[in-house]
C-alpha cells in the first residue's frame, strides 16, 4: 500500500521535529542528508531502522521533545541487558488512548461493558494501555493485573465481567479453570481482547467455546506506543490498523525491498504523529501481509493478515518473552555443564511449561546442578524452568543447525 500525501507531510513533520532535537534519530537522519521526502520513492530511500539502534540509544536518546514535555516512559524487555526507553507525551499518551478506544468498539464493546484487564502493569504497555482505552470508551476497567487465577475467577463472577482481556495462554488458562470447575452458568463473559502473542485457529476455538465469547486479535508493540494500533474486527479476516497513526509496510526480510499487497514479508511501521520518541521504518520482525480488497466488515481502515510469527527465534512463555542467547548466557556462567542444551516448551494442566536439558560430566551433583540453574533462570527472566541435567553426549549433534527450541504448545 503506497505512502499517500497525507502521510507523506505528517512523514515530514516528524523528520523536521527529529532534526530540530538533534535526538539519535536526527543525527542518523542528518548523516544521511535526509531533510524531507516528497514522494513514495524518496520515503523508500528512508533508512531503516532495528531495535537495536533503539537499545544503543538508552536510556533516553530516542527523546525527540525538552523533556518537560514527557509525562511518561515505557521500556520493552531487552535481550542484553539493556531496555529500550521511550518517552511519551501527553499526546502521545491521549492518542494511544484514542486508538485502543477505537480497537474496543471494532471488537463491539461499549460504555455498559465491564473490562477485565488481566495483562501486567508497570514499564509494559500491556496493563495500562488497555485500560485507558477502556476509560476512553467510557466502559468499566476491572484492572487486575497478571496471575492469582483464583481472585481472577472470583471477580470475574461477582463483577459480572464481560469482556476479558489476555494472552491467549492466560485466556486458555482461565478457559480450562472454568471447565474444569463447572462455573461457565456463573460467567458473564460476551468478548475477548486477545493479544501479546501468536496463537493458532486451534487455541482460539478452544477459547471461544470455553468461554462462550467472540475472541479478537489485538495488535501492537512497545516500541509503537504500545498494543492497540491494529485489531481483527467481527469478519475476522485480518487486523484493522489505523493509518492515520501508523504507516505500515511489507519488506523482504532479507532484501529489504518492498512488497506488493498480499504477499507475506516483514512489517516495517513509520509513526506518523509520534512526539516523544517518533519512529521511522522501523522493523519490527514480525511477518505478515496486507489484505488487498475491503473487508466484509465494512471499515475502510486497512488491513495485516494474522501475524505467522517472527524472523527472530524468540518464543513466549508465561508472559515473558525469551531468546535462546539468554539461556545460553546463564549457562555460561556454569562451567560444569557443556555447550549443549534443549529446550522442550509444551502446554501441560493448563500452564506453559519449559524443560531444559543441560549436559554435564558424571563428577557433579545432578540434582544440585538441577536447582541452581533453574534459580539462576527464574531471577534473570522470571519463571522456572524444569532442569534436566544428563551426561554429555545424550543430547544430539548436529553438522548444519542444532535445534535448540523445540515448543509443542500449537501443533
Amino acid at each position: 500500500m503506497e505512502i499517500s500525501n497525507e502521510q507523506l507531510a505528517l512523514v515530514n513533520e516528524r523528520i523536521a521535529q527529529l532534526l530540530h532535537a538533534d535526538s539519535f534519530y536526527g543525527k542518523r537522519l542528518r548523516e544521511h542528508g535526509i531533510d524531507g521526502v516528497s514522494s513514495p520513492e524518496d520515503f523508500k530511500k528512508l533508512p531503516f531502522s532495528e531495535k537495536k539502534d533503539l537499545r544503543d540509544a538508552y536510556p533516553l536518546g530516542l527523546m525527540s521533545v525538552p523533556e518537560e514535555k514527557i509525562v511518561r516512559m515505557h521500556s520493552s524487555s531487552g535481550t542484553t541487558g539493556k531496555p529500550v526507553i521511550i518517552p511519551y507525551t501527553a499526546k502521545d499518551v491521549e492518542d494511544w488512548a484514542t486508538q485502543f478506544a477505537r480497537c474496543y468498539a471494532m471488537a463491539g464493546v461499549t460504555n455498559r461493558d465491564r473490562v477485565q484487564i488481566t495483562p501486567g502493569y508497570g514499564l509494559w504497555t500491556a496493563g495500562i494501555g488497555f485500560q485507558a482505552g477502556c476509560e476512553k470508551l467510557g466502559a468499566m476497567a476491572v484492572p487486575m493485573g497478571p496471575g492469582n487465577t483464583e481472585k481472577q475467577l472470583q471477580m470475574m463472577m461477582d463483577m459480572e465481567s464481560t469482556v476479558l482481556c489476555a494472552t491467549s495462554s492466560y485466556a486458555l488458562l482461565l478457559a480450562e479453570e472454568i471447565e474444569k470447575r463447572g462455573i461457565k452458568d456463573k460467567i458473564h463473559l460476551r468478548k475477548g481482547i486477545i493479544g501479546s502473542e501468536r496463537w493458532s485457529e486451534k487455541m482460539r476455538k478452544s477459547i471461544c467455546e470455553k468461554l462462550g465469547i467472540d475472541a479478537y486479535d489485538i495488535y501492537g508493540l512497545t516500541e509503537v506506543y504500545g498494543p492497540g494500533i491494529g485489531i481483527s474486527c467481527d469478519a475476522h479476516d485480518g487486523i484493522h490498523y489505523w493509518d492515520d497513526f501508523v504507516y505500515i509496510e511489507i519488506i523482504d526480510p532479507q532484501t529489504g525491498e518492498n512488497l506488493p499487497d498480499g504477499e507475506w514479508g516483514e512489517i516495517v511501521i513509520t509513526t506518523l504523529r509520534k512526539e516523544g520518541a517518533p519512529l521511522i521504518r522501523f522493523r519490527t520482525h514480525d511477518l505478515s501481509r496486507i489484505l488487498p480488497g475491503d473487508c466484509p466488515c465494512g471499515s475502510k481502515f486497512p488491513r495485516l493478515d494474522t501475524i505467522q510469527g517472527r524472523t527472530d527465534d524468540m518464543v513466549k512463555i508465561k508472559g515473558v518473552n525469551l531468546f535462546p542467547s539468554q539461556i545460553e548466557e546463564i549457562l555460561k556462567t556454569f562451567p560444569e555443564v557443556s555447550s549443549e542444551y534443549q529446550m522442550h516448551i509444551s502446554h501441560l494442566d493448563g500452564k506453559d511449561t519449559m524443560r531444559l536439558y543441560v549436559e554435564t560430566n558424571g563428577s557433579v551433583d545432578f540434582l544440585d546442578l538441577a536447582k541452581r540453574i533453574a534459580e539462576r533462570v527464574k531471577s534473570r527472566i522470571g519463571f522456572t524452568p524444569l532442569v534436566k541435567v544428563v551426561e554429555i553426549g545424550v543430547l544430539p549433534r548436529s553438522e548444519k543447525k542444532t535445534k535448540r527450541v523445540i515448543d509443542t504448545r500449537y501443533e
